[in-house]
């Protein structure tokens, strides 16, 4: 009896140790498992698709008709920007509603029956609430007195209108130089530099002008050179896609002049009309502008001159502008003034101001948010809209 309670006892106890075996081992490899440990087998390499593709059945049957329309109808459509005469329509009709304020000021005071010295003060305070700046509303008022009292009150509005379009000065080259087209002249692009504070719309006008050139036939693209912002690089790639504009980049908080002399290089390489470099403005100091600005533009001429270079200052700031205007004119040799803005709480005479502040045209404004207006700079549209017509 003794013996066979001992037997009985030492079947249970191997039982027990089996089964406590099993689970230990059920438990360790699931263990194994959740923290992601393979099989030995399941570590080979193995060749994986872009994650946009399906991996290709070994053998498949033609598309049908249906697939086929179904990928011509996914496929990205370019789109076509507006034309330039297109914009000079929009130009007039948007300045007309955003700048007759000073015009319809100043033509009733100028329609006075006495032109007193309280008159002539209150039309030069009207020309200084306008931002026009105070040398050129000197000027004007001087003109405008001399004029008024020869040729009488009769021409107010003729005489305004010739004294304001000669102070916006219609004589200076507006146009945006982009010779040196490669495909066409055997030389390089054109190479256009861009510079501005951030919060002006400097990235957003690089993108627009892009838009403004492939409207005009001309092949571009486009250096993301402000490396300091990821922000900056994500709106030119989208801007690129949108009309088919290559865009070159590199990594955040990388080298600039770097950037630029790639997408000159890619512009060069693939005979490019023009190159758009965006350039960083959020810098610390007047000196680091400089040095920083500088070194792009070296390293961009090592391919050749560059052919512009534009300033993108925000209209609605006013004395502001200027002071952001005169440090970007000791940076770099500012060629020609893109004013953002200009519509709504815009004073229109900025436009005089910044001119006389650097000698430079202004050759492009924005009068809104849409991506195709950017237009052309006309004075006599502007003095038209500014007069009322």
């Amino acid at each position: 009896m003794s013996s066979a309670m001992d037997y009985i006892v030492a079947v249970i106890i191997v039982g027990v140790i089996v089964i406590g075996g099993i689970g230990a081992a059920l438990v360790s490899g699931a263990r194994r498992r959740s923290a992601g440990e393979l099989p030995r087998q399941a570590k080979r390499p193995t060749i994986t698709a872009p994650p946009t593709t399906a991996p290709a059945p070994e053998e498949s049957a033609p598309d049908s008709a249906a697939d086929v329309l179904e990928k011509e109808t996914a496929a990205p459509v370019l789109e076509r920007p507006e034309s330039r005469a297109s914009r000079l329509v929009r130009l007039r009709q948007r300045l007309a509603g955003s700048q007759s304020g000073l015009g319809r000021g100043l033509l009733a005071l100028l329609s006075r029956d006495r032109l007193d010295e309280d008159t002539w003060e209150s039309i030069e305070d009207t020309l200084l609430t306008a931002d026009i700046g105070v040398a050129p509303t000197q000027e004007l008022v001087v003109k405008l007195r001399t004029r008024m009292r020869v040729e009488g009150e009769h021409d107010a509005r003729a005489i305004l209108r010739e004294e304001l379009l000669a102070l916006v000065d219609p004589t200076m080259d507006r146009a945006i130089r982009t010779s040196g087209a490669g495909s066409e002249a055997g030389g390089g692009p054109g190479v256009v530099l861009v510079v501005g504070v951030n919060g002006a719309g400097k990235t957003t006008s690089v993108g627009k002008i892009a838009r403004m050139l492939v409207a005009d036939d001309k092949s571009v693209v486009l250096g993301a050179a402000d490396t300091f912002r990821a922000a900056a690089t994500e709106q030119l790639q989208t801007w690129g896609e949108r009309v088919g504009v290559t865009v070159i980049s590199g990594p955040e908080g990388g080298d600039p002049a770097s950037v630029a002399f790639d997408a000159v290089k890619a512009g060069v390489d693939a005979g490019s009309d023009v190159v758009l470099v965006d350039t960083a403005g959020r810098l610390q100091n007047k000196q680091g502008l400089m040095d920083e600005l500088g070194k792009v533009k070296r390293v961009i001429e090592r391919h050749g001159p560059l052919s512009e270079v534009l300033l993108v200052l925000d209209a609605t700031t006013g004395q502001n502008g200027l002071v952001q205007a005169r440090v970007f004119g000791e940076a770099v040799d500012v060629t020609g003034i893109v004013l953002t803005k200009l519509d709504g709480s815009a004073k229109g005479g900025i436009v005089v101001a910044v001119q006389r502040e650097l000698g430079v045209p202004v050759k492009l404004v924005g009068l809104g948010e849409g991506a195709d207006d950017l237009a052309p700079f006309d004075p006599e549209a502007f003095v038209d809209a500014v007069i009322g017509d």
